[in-house]
């Protein structure tokens, strides 16, 4: 049974290990809201974690430093979505799936046959988990420089999650080709999981923010049983 749900960004500089205390101080909301998620995965009881990512690395690693699972989960062996092998029955488990290139809906579609076909009749509480930044091209200082694309992209990817629109999604990267997202695949892959088992669920954004030029959101997806 799924219990929760989350769509979080994975910027190393989150962390206080590699973030100054001014660079964390200009994202202090995406940190509330991601400490906020931690929370609630606590009160799911995950006994399966599933987190898709763009990136190995900081891809998974900054998510579940937030997330914090207990101490007893055991992280495997990367896999990719079109070839993923899950045991149903196996507690404390995180599985990371890193994206391919392959387009959005592909991903949505891969997303619901892990459900039909390894997580449907599973009996243990699942925490599904997609890591991913928005637009890289917000700010002429940023990483990719300045976009129009970049805060376009950004703002109807935030209503289209709202509206739970996913025709909309799934060509986002067709219509704002210049965004230099890397998240849109791993949140497709999850709406896919999502949609796949029927849930009543609804996306609730907590924060959104870009002071590096980088788009950051985060979002819980209630589930309502």
């Amino acid at each position: 049974m799924i219990t929760f749900a989350c769509l979080s960004p994975h910027a190393p500089i989150f962390l206080p290990e590699v973030g100054s205390p001014e660079d964390r101080e200009l994202v202090k909301n995406t940190i509330t809201s991601l400490k906020s998620l931690g929370a609630k995965l606590k009160r799911a009881k995950p006994e399966i974690i599933i987190i898709s990512s763009p990136h190995t690395d900081w891809g998974i690693n900054v998510p579940l430093y937030f997330l914090d699972p207990p101490a007893s989960f055991k992280v495997v062996d990367y896999q990719t979505p079109d070839e993923i092998i899950i045991d149903p029955t196996r507690k404390s488990i995180i599985y990371p799936i890193i994206t391919t290139l392959d387009s959005p809906q592909q991903h949505y579609q891969w997303g619901q046959t892990l459900y039909n076909d390894l997580l449907k009749n599973c009996a243990l509480n699942i925490a599904l988990v997609g890591s991913g930044d928005m637009s890289h091209c917000l700010k002429i200082n940023g990483p990719y420089g300045f976009h129009p694309d970049g805060p376009q992209y950004d703002q109807a990817l935030a209503e289209a999650l709202k509206k739970k629109d996913i025709a909309t999604i799934w060509q986002l990267d067709e219509l704002y080709p210049e965004a230099g997202e890397c998240g849109l695949r791993s949140f497709t892959f999850i709406l896919g999981i999502l949609e796949a088992a029927g849930l009543n669920y609804q996306p609730q954004i907590l924060s959104y923010e870009g002071p590096f030029g980088v788009g950051y959101l985060v979002a819980n997806i209630k589930i309502n049983h």
